[in-house]
This record gives C-alpha cells, structure tokens and sequence, in this order.
C-alpha cells in the first residue's frame, strides 16, 4: 500500500494538465497563415466572363435589344449561337485579391494570375485604361463590319489612317497625326494588313516611297524601315475609316478590347446570308479582325475556353497564333479549331452545317 494519497482519491479532481508546446505553435501557425492569406497581393486574376451570342440579344439601357441589327438591309433567320467570350477580372491597384485566393488560382485550370504591373501599369491610370479598352472595341467592331462586307463582296471606300506616330521612328518629322495612307512604293493601302505587307516587302535596306493625304492635299515622301525583333516597321500607328453601304448596330455595353472581331463578323455574315452560317450548331470564337479578314491573337485564351464549355458550346474556333496556350487545355467535349483568316472560320463552319469531316481540319496542335 502507497504511503501517499493521489488527490483524485481525496476530492475527484483530475490534475492540470500540462499545455502542450506544440498546439500553441500551430495556433499561432494558423493564425499567421489566415492573416497572410488574406493580404493583398499584387496580382489580378482572370477567370471565364459572360458569354454573349451575336445571333442573339443583349442588355442595352436597362432593355434587350438585337446584339447586331441591320435595319435597312435584308436579313434572315438564324439558330444556335456565334458565341463571344470574354474574360472578367478580379483585383486592381485599389482592391487587390488575398494571397490565398491568387494561391489557389494558381493550381485552377480556369483561372490565370498575373502581375498587377502588367495589367494596371502604375502611370496609366485606371479611367484611361477603361477607356483605351472601350475605344479598342469600338475599333474592332468596325473592323468586323468591314470584313464581313468584304467577304460578301461589297465595296466601299476605306482608309488607313495615322493615328499616332513612335518616337524616334523613321516616320517622326514626316508622316503627322491623321495623314491618309493611300500608296506604297505604288500599290494602294486599303486596310492595315496591306500596309504591314508592303512595309514587309520592301524590307529595311532601301526607302518606301509612302503616299499620303493631309488635309485633302496629295503628298509622297520617302521613309526607310527599321527592323524590330524582324520586322519591318516604319513606325506608325494606324487606324481604320470607312464608309459603308448600309448600317450595321452593334450593341454590347460593359465590353471592352478587340478580341470579339472574329464572333461579330462572323454574326454580321449570317445574319446577311440565307440557310444558316453554322448549321444551328452552338460555336464559340474569339479574335481581332482586320477589314482583309485577318485573324489575330487575343488574351485570356484558356479562360475563354472554359467559358464556351460552360455555356454550351460544342464547337470553338480560335486564332491559330493562339494555339500554343491551347494545347493542353481544351475542356472535355469541345473541339477547337485553328483559323488563321475569315476564310479559314467560313470553311469550318460550312463543314459544320453540312456535316463533313471536321477532323481533317486544322486544329492546334502542340507545334502551332
């Protein structure tokens, strides 16, 4: 028998039990990853945004309204969808998201991080980058109307036009703000493609007789490229001014950039043609146009796949210089294809309609 009483034996209370070291560390572990976790960091995230059907309707001043409409040509029905895809944003200079949030959009397949500088440069302001993105839309669907128009074989007038001039470029003290670019060493520039052409096929070993209209006053004047990382360049900015036959609305509020050329030409051309452009089939895009029908690439091109899966779409059509950040990530039960002009979407969607092989089409492959 012990000669001493344990005082659970006296009373029923058990002794204090030690706290263990290591349960206050990870309290404190926890505490400082939740408080980190929700730190801005400078980074924004993209993620898949609306989708809009250009055969469709949208919201416009609190109502729905035809995305495009052509009141005073012949239209005719359509079906299924010409889908846009857009990319939201989540983060700015001002609301910066969590660190945990940018850490678990790293591993989401639908979700993009990015450095904030790279989106929110620190001398433009957020007001004129809202403001270069809507103009940019402006622009394409522009852009879009004229390509459409092209490829369904109407003429109208259209000019390249300078819109700003690169410091230092062999074009400063030559070429102004709003000259007309009418002629390279004497083939006509009608769209911005044909000025990158000529520009290209005269090289950087010899001037370009470039011929101009300021002020309604014809003008030439000789101005030798330069070379950038290969290409030629005479160091000019440009934009596009037409006049066209009849109008054509587009109305989308709240989207900005250039990239819904491709959806909104292609919508523009069903809606002008009989039969249906995509045999009632649900098809998705994204991609600049030019009025020569060029396809160009765009940002976001994983979260917009993501988007057209999300809303249905079995069919997608991207830009071909896009294709390297396709590959790999393609959601399940979309087929994409790889388009590198207007023509190129028109045969893909004509093999659509008509049920061909849309196997033997181009489509991104890891050597795009």
């Amino acid at each position: 028998m012990s000669l001493f009483t344990d005082a659970a034996t006296d009373d029923g209370a058990r002794p204090p039990r030690r706290t263990r070291p290591g349960w206050i560390i990870l309290g404190i572990a926890l505490v400082a990853i939740i408080v980190l976790g929700s730190m801005p960091a400078p980074y924004v995230i993209d993620l898949p945004g609306p989708v809009y059907n250009t055969l469709g309707t949208a919201e416009h001043d609190g109502e729905q309204v035809p995305l495009i409409s052509i009141p005073d040509e012949k239209t005719y029905e359509t079906e299924g969808s010409l889908d846009l895809l857009t990319v939201s944003q989540k983060g700015n200079r001002e609301q910066q998201p969590g660190w945990f949030e940018v850490a678990t959009s790293w591993f989401d397949p639908t979700r993009a991080v990015l450095p904030i500088d790279a989106v929110f440069p620190e001398d433009v302001s957020d007001d004129q980058i809202q403001q270069q993105s809507q103009a940019a839309m402006v622009d394409s669907q522009q852009d879009a109307i004229a390509a459409a128009l092209v490829e369904l074989g109407y003429d109208f007038p259209r000019e390249v036009t300078v819109a700003g001039i690169t410091e230092k470029s062999p074009a400063e003290g030559v070429l102004e703000e709003g000259d007309i670019i009418t002629a390279l060493n004497g083939t006509g520039v009608h769209d911005t493609q044909a000025l990158r052409d000529a520009v290209a096929d005269n090289g950087t070993d010899k001037p370009a007789t470039v011929d101009y209209e300021r002020d309604g006053v014809e003008a030439s004047a000789e101005i030798t490229p330069i070379d950038a990382d290969g290409t030629a360049l005479i160091g000019v900015g440009v934009r596009m001014n037409y006049e066209f036959p009849f109008d054509v609305d587009i109305q989308l509020d709240n989207v900005g950039g250039p990239s819904a050329g491709q959806m909104f030409a292609l919508g523009i051309i069903d809606k002008l043609t009989p039969g249906l452009l995509n045999g009632g089939e649900n098809v998705a895009g994204t991609g600049t146009i030019d009025a020569a029908g060029t396809i160009g690439a765009i940002g976001g091109i994983r979260q917009k796949l993501f988007g057209a899966k999300d809303a249905g779409a079995d069919w997608f059509l991207a830009p071909a210089l896009n294709c390297t950040e396709v590959v790999g990530h393609i959601p399940d039960g979309l087929t994409v294809f790889s388009v590198k002009t207007l023509d190129d979407s028109m045969t893909v969607l004509d093999t659509i309609a008509n049920g061909g092989d849309t196997g033997a089409l181009p489509s991104c492959s890891a050597a795009s």
